[in-house]
């Protein structure tokens, strides 16, 4: 980092960083992208799928033989979205059994697929069909009417009460009429039914109907139907999970929900209000100005990726009143959240800069502008060693603490407006994170604490906290993981400034981004990833240009109080 009062120079020893980020790249590489050795809770999807206009073609002839049923004109409108069976794909992972699924049964009986919602107009509400995402094939369907009581069911926490609605929803359906009703769906779904075991567990409600030849550990088949209105009302075929496994997942998310929202929020709540503080004792060492474009490229960031996952919103049956009102509530908080992000910037900025350093140098400083291409550079080979370490941590832990990731319809590219938007989200993070956690966050806790390493430790627990809600489990998982990623990061931010650590976290995260993009396989998102992952350079060599040495204005030489003392 810079004193104050100084040229600007990165210092860097860029041979051992190229050397180390090399040998990042290959482990990478190795236990992310190559299918033989990648880990499961680090593996990139790179499956070829059909587009959503094949899986639409495919639900609309399905959708023509339903009873009861009209088959809108074909729009141009229709909403597909992908929808996951979490569960059954993280007790495969977890068992390691997904490999054995994926080459028997997946074929089949898909864990993953494009959900296809079209309109019945006449009886309003939708018609929900389940398409393989590989194969095209209908695997199974939903109706979804404004009258039902299955919301009213699938919202209650008691199961009695839960089973005592959806009896109710059915209209007390006799068993053999749901047996006659389900019979031509089975037939249709190419099932021999005297060949399938009938569960009628009492109070359950609906039909389910299994397979014992179709098993894989202490998951087997089973066909499911729901019932209302006198009709069938839906039909799935998948594996059952077991309740342990369920059980275990469910403990899980509430211990995260209390480090997500007992630790992280909470925490980071409190280095709000001291940013608040702290920038108002430190005004005289910096300007309130400072901040402003990056707490705009913020907000900007946040609500382009939030308006990008309308469909998975769409795809919940919110009305639109509730979808407007949604937006309008996350734009308020993305407000606040942004103004957090600005005080910490003038806040962080104005305390290192009260003790003489400079990790965040002006424009037109003697040497800004090949400062800031330094730290481009130095943010490209920081970003490849953190990849190559955090591919290591996962590959530690799965076989240290049973590490194992699932599925998750909330994170996906396929729910997005736009997917190719999607890595724009990076720049949020990146800048974000490290102003809250590095730039402003270690020099709050040195004021604590005076030991520099416990003050970016306590910062760097405190965002790996707000990552346990992802879909990895054990849930202590990604603050392990991110404590290892956190204390580097810091590392970068203490030696080479905030601009580096910057580029480098948005880097890192560009990187896993727009390859997710180019794993989707089609022109525009390939294109689009490799844009998102060469836009940080761009963005450093702009700059660079736009800084030219002869618009740097000269220092005055009078050394910082605090450096004369």
């Amino acid at each position: 980092m810079n004193p104050l009062g100084q040229p600007l120079v990165l210092k860097a020893n860029f041979k051992r960083l190229g050397l180390l980020a090399a040998i990042g790249l290959i482990l990478f590489f190795v236990f992310q992208i190559f299918p033989a050795t990648s880990s499961q809770t680090t593996d990139i999807p790179s499956t070829s799928f059909i587009s959503k206009e094949q899986a639409t073609e495919s639900a609309r002839s399905f959708a023509a033989s339903i009873v009861n049923y009209t088959l809108p004109s074909d729009n141009g409108k229709t909403l597909v979205t992908y929808q996951t069976h979490s569960d059954i794909y993280g007790y495969m992972a977890k068992t390691k059994q997904l490999d054995s699924y994926n080459q028997k049964w997946e074929a089949a009986y898909p864990y993953d697929v494009f959900r296809v919602r079209l309109p019945d107009e006449d009886n309003g509400g939708y018609l929900n069909v389940d398409v393989h995402m590989r194969t095209g094939k209908v695997v199974g369907f939903k109706r979804e009417l404004p009258s039902s009581l299955y919301a009213s069911a699938d919202a209650e926490q008691d199961k009695n009460k839960r089973n005592a609605t959806i009896q109710l929803a059915e209209g007390n359906i006799p068993l053999d009429e749901k047996e006659q009703l389900a019979s031509g769906i089975l037939a249709e779904f190419g099932y021999d039914a005297p060949k399938l075991q009938l569960d009628t567990r009492e109070g359950k409600g609906g039909l389910t109907y299994t397979d014992a030849d179709k098993q894989i550990g202490d998951s087997k088949l089973e066909l499911n139907f729901t019932f209302e209105n006198g009709a069938v009302r839906s039909f799935e075929s998948v594996f059952s999970v077991p309740d342990e496994h369920i059980n275990y997942v469910e403990d899980q998310t509430r211990q995260a929900n209390w480090m997500t929202y007992g630790g992280y929020a909470f925490l980071t709540f409190v280095l709000g209000v001291l940013a608040i503080i702290y920038s108002i004792l430190t005004r005289a060492h910096t300007s309130f100005k400072r901040g402003i474009i990056l707490s705009l490229v913020y907000f900007a960031a946040s609500v382009i990726g939030t308006l990008n996952m309308i469909p998975l919103f769409q795809a919940q049956g919110l009305s639109s009143f509730m979808l407007a009102f949604l937006m309008l509530m996350q734009t308020g908080i993305t407000l606040v959240m942004s103004a957090t992000i600005y005080l910490s910037l003038v806040a962080g900025d104005g305390m290192w800069r009260k003790i003489g350093l400079n990790p965040w140098p002006r424009a037109k400083e003697p040497g800004y502008g090949k400062y800031v291409l330094h730290s481009m550079y130095a943010g490209y080979l920081w970003a490849f060693i953190l990849l190559g370490v955090q591919s290591i941590l996962f590959f530690i832990l799965e076989r240290s603490i049973g590490s194992w990731s699932t599925t998750s319809a909330d994170q996906s590219t396929y729910n997005m407006s736009y997917a190719w938007i999607f890595p724009i989200m990076a720049w949020m993070a990146g800048i974000g994170e490290e102003t809250v956690y590095r730039l402003f966050g270690i020099r709050m806790m040195q004021k604590i604490v005076r030991n520099t390493f416990i003050a970016c430790l306590i910062p760097t627990l405190i965002w790996a906290l707000g990552h346990t809600l992802y879909p990895i489990y054990p849930v202590i998982t990604r603050p392990i993981e991110l404590m290892v990623i956190g204390l580097l990061f810091s590392l970068v931010m203490l030696r080479h400034g905030f601009i580096a650590v910057v580029f480098s976290h948005v880097i890192f995260d560009s990187l896993l981004m727009g390859l997710s993009l180019i794993f989707m396989g089609d022109a525009l998102n390939i294109s689009a990833g490799i844009f998102w992952i060469v836009l940080p350079a761009i963005v450093g060599y702009v700059i660079y240009k736009w800084n030219p040495q002869k618009k740097e204005k000269p220092y005055v030489t009078t050394p910082h109080p605090e450096v004369l003392q």
